[in-house]
């Protein structure tokens, strides 16, 4: 393959509904989206598409949307979750007795690499998981 010959990223965007928190649905429509991925990577990029929107219900504002991005050549899932809150999630240490607080670091532990990019009105935050097939 040559320079310019690399196949197009693969662009996919679901506008998350400010009444309803249908993870489930979110999920069905990631799984949707990536057919080609091995089961295993499918499972690390559903775990954190399920934190990375599940904490724009819980801490964020509306309107908000999901992104999904696959490139090839290295074969990378990036996922991007917009809302409108100017908050940055945080990276917290838990207690081993909370029943919450992990969904940053299992973020954190499964992709390599994930940060928050300030928009002019709210935040984007994104994490990239590199896959072990191609697409």
């Amino acid at each position: 393959m040559t320079i310019g010959d690399e196949p197009p990223d693969r662009v996919h965007v679901l506008e998350l509904d400010s009444g309803v928190a249908d993870i489930a649905g979110v999920r069905r429509w990631a799984r949707s989206v990536l057919p080609d991925l091995e089961e295993d990577d499918l499972g690390d990029v559903l775990l954190v598409v399920t934190e990375l929107v599940s904490n724009v219900y819980d801490h964020a504002a509306f309107p908000a949307q999901v992104e999904l991005r696959s490139s090839a050549d290295p074969w990378v899932v990036k996922i991007t979750v917009k809302d409108g809150s100017p908050s940055p999630p945080l990276l917290r240490t838990f207690s081993p007795d909370a029943a919450r607080g992990r969904g940053l670091i299992l973020v954190d532990q499964l992709t390599a690499h994930w940060g928050v990019t300030q928009l002019v009105t709210g935040k984007s935050v994104w994490a990239v998981l590199p896959c072990a097939g191609t697409p």
